[in-house]
């Protein structure tokens, strides 16, 4: 007798990050059915987030808002038994278990809750040679979640798992699969990968917005996956909600924030370079054909600290003189700080408008004065005093735009290290109160890169024109520590043709001169379409970029597609969307 398949396993995520939508919750369980609602609460900067959180009230560490919508959304979870599963456990995952006892209680409801732990080596650091972190956190995987699941929990709370573990650990308990299972695992964490950051998958930072033409943005409904016992699955979102999933949203969401062609886990290492994507329908496209295998040997460890403290003053300088007056305003304030120097001090002046302007705003020119120093003490209220001091000796016109306020951290360091997985003890606390180990894979394999595979035949020679690189290629981008990533793809095979010929490393590095010095891997992925670059040390401590707009390198993608190179006619539209000018010919 043949046994009967199990279903297909309908997992929607409600979170992509601590700060997200509070009503996702709420909407993803009366919008329209799933078996599993997920939460990913846990970028790489929230960990550093949660750190200071613990410095502060060594009982906080976690995602204080799930709470929030657990207090909306339990009745319905217990009513419709949705099972939850979360990493929003963060750094005290425990903590956030009883918390929710402690909820649950109180209106009425037993939940069955569980935890994963294990991930936090913050006192091993010394034996990890990790230096001395305010967080160092290892990258669980998905067995541990299937465990509390098989084990009856209603709710599993997590510290640091990978973000497609949150996907992967239900549909492992759901169809028994074994670490065997190579290729559905595989799949698993591609489809967890997708909906991972909430509505990225469903039209939200999506480049190519002229795709989505028709289809409302101004309240993109959140992502399920509908994952099958091989694996597979289809990327969709609930009838009648905002947004759009198309091959498109679900590419850009599958090269973000990735390093290669395998996709490393800690428990398969999934090659993106084998996943197909076929448009099923309206907002249904279907990830197939991915490929598994065995995990390398070494778990992923994430450090952060804190870099230093930072301080900040605004002059406001209004009308004639205004550069002159700075001047003056940034030799005083120097002289009054000669003898509790700030570690940097740095000087922005920012022109008026218009000096003559028809409102005193216009007339206004601005001078930021920003203190960095290890010590809070010395860039805290007192600097802010020494500019309040200058008021009544000063520039005509003195004043500012806040009163002294104490020294914040300036920043966070983000670094990764690599623990091997059979010394970290992955832990799950069942809803019973018993702790059981997870044992680690018993097969691993080293990480290499993979070849690079043939390219297609270039396009035939023809007209080209200098236009914007976002005419014709859609990008996303992202951080992981130090480094940064750019995904770049193509709509069509005739742009996917010119991508692989033309934007080569040594064209990146002159497209964006930023990247110039830096060490860049392209990664060619031919089955999305799309190629991928590692721009290694872009966001490191002390750089440019990390000091400057945009420290996470989330709108370097859009930066390379604002820039200008030659391209073949025959790929740019014979109209352009009117919100994207087709540019004059240029040089």
């Amino acid at each position: 007798m043949t046994a009967t398949p199990a279903p297909s396993l309908r997992v929607g995520n409600a979170s992509g990050f601590y700060g997200d939508r509070l009503s996702a919750a709420h909407e993803m369980l009366t919008e329209g059915p799933v078996d599993v609602l997920t939460g990913d609460y846990l970028a790489e900067l929230t960990m550093a987030i949660l750190g200071r959180d613990q410095l502060a009230d060594p009982s906080r560490g976690y995602a204080r808002t799930f709470l929030k919508q657990m207090r909306e959304c339990l009745a319905i979870i217990m009513e419709r038994r949705v099972r939850v599963v979360t990493n929003a456990g963060g750094l005290n995952p425990r903590g956030l278990a009883d918390k929710l006892t402690e909820l649950a209680d109180s209106l009425g409801f037993e939940p069955r809750i569980a935890c994963v732990t294990g991930d936090d080596l913050l006192d091993r650091a010394e034996e990890f040679n990790l230096g001395t972190p305010l967080t160092a956190n290892a990258y669980l995987g998905a067995f541990g979640i299937a465990r509390c699941l098989d084990a009856g929990a209603d709710i599993v709370v997590t510290g640091r798992v990978t973000d497609a573990s949150l996907a992967v650990g239900p549909a492992v308990s759901h169809f028994g699969w074994t670490r065997d299972d190579l290729d559905a695992l595989a799949g698993a964490t591609a489809a967890g990968h997708v909906i991972e950051c909430g509505t990225q998958a469903t039209g939200g930072n999506y480049a190519l917005t002229g795709e989505l033409a028709g289809r409302s943005l101004d309240h993109p409904g959140f992502p399920i996956a509908e994952i099958s016992a091989d694996g597979s699955s289809v990327i969709t979102k609930h009838t009648g909600s905002g947004g759009a999933v198309t091959v498109g949203t679900v590419t850009a969401q599958l090269v973000y924030e990735i390093a290669g062609a395998r996709y490393p886990g800690p428990d398969v290492t999934t090659r993106l370079d084998t996943v197909r994507l076929t448009q099923e329908g309206d907002d249904r496209v279907r990830i197939s054909g991915v490929t598994g295998e065995d995990p390398p040997p070494d778990l992923k460890v994430g450090l952060t600290g804190i870099s230093g403290f930072r301080n900040e003053v605004e002059f406001l300088l209004t009308g004639l003189d205004a550069r002159a007056k700075a001047d003056l305003a940034e030799r005083q304030l120097r002289a009054a700080l000669a003898r509790n120097r700030p570690g940097d001090l740095s000087f922005e002046f920012t022109p008026a408008p218009d000096p003559h302007g028809d409102t005193q705003d216009a007339a206004t020119a601005r001078l930021r004065v920003v203190a960095r120093d290890h010590d809070p003490s010395v860039i805290g209220r007192r600097f802010g005093a020494a500019a309040v001091e200058l008021a009544l000796g000063s520039y005509a016109g003195f004043h500012i735009t806040a009163p002294p306020r104490d020294a914040r951290p300036d920043g966070v360091t983000v670094t990764h290290a690599l623990v091997p997985s059979t010394e970290v003890e992955h832990t799950v606390i069942t809803p019973d109160g018993d702790l059981e180990s997870v044992p680690p894979p018993e097969r691993t394999r080293e990480l290499t890169e993979v070849p690079e595979p043939p390219l297609p035949e270039p396009l035939p020679e023809g007209p080209t024109r200098s236009a914007p690189i976002g005419l014709v290629l859609g990008a996303r981008s992202g951080d992981k520590g130090a480094d940064a990533n750019v995904g770049v793809w193509a709509a069509s095979d005739e742009g996917w043709r010119w991508l692989a010929h033309t934007l080569t490393v040594d064209a990146l590095r002159e497209i964006l001169p930023e990247t110039a010095d830096l060490r860049i891997t392209r990664h060619l992925l031919p089955s999305l379409r799309a190629a991928n670059f590692w721009i290694e040390g872009l966001l490191a401590p002390g750089t440019a970029r990390r000091e400057g707009l945009d420290p996470q390198a989330k709108g370097l993608g859009e930066w390379l597609r604002a820039r200008r190179v030659r391209i073949p006619e025959s790929l740019l539209p014979q109209t352009a969307p009117s919100e994207t000018p087709l540019p004059e010919e240029g040089p």
